[in-house]
């Protein structure tokens, strides 16, 4: 599975888009967000997102989960959006 990478400074609607894209293409997404900002962005990315698919007739749900990863050889904890229909 793709994992949309967000931060601080992604356009929430933009990431709604490609989301909502990836959802439809594959029925299921990962978001994943490293600090406060980025997860905001993601936040307001998925309840976007729910907007763009509602008309279709789904309706999404977003599981939190926390995840470890390397970044210029430092390890740090993301958090993931695991983004699904209900």
């Amino acid at each position: 599975m793709d994992v949309l990478k967000v931060s601080a400074k992604s356009n929430p609607k933009s990431v709604a888009g490609a989301l909502a894209a990836v959802l439809r293409e594959r029925g299921t997404a990962e978001v994943q967000a490293v600090g406060a900002g980025a997860v905001n962005q993601s936040i307001k990315a998925i309840a976007i997102a729910r907007g763009f698919v509602a008309p279709n007739g789904i309706n999404l749900i977003a599981i939190p989960a926390f995840s470890e990863i390397v970044i210029d050889g430092e390890e740090r904890t993301a958090i993931r959006f695991i983004v699904e229909p209900r």
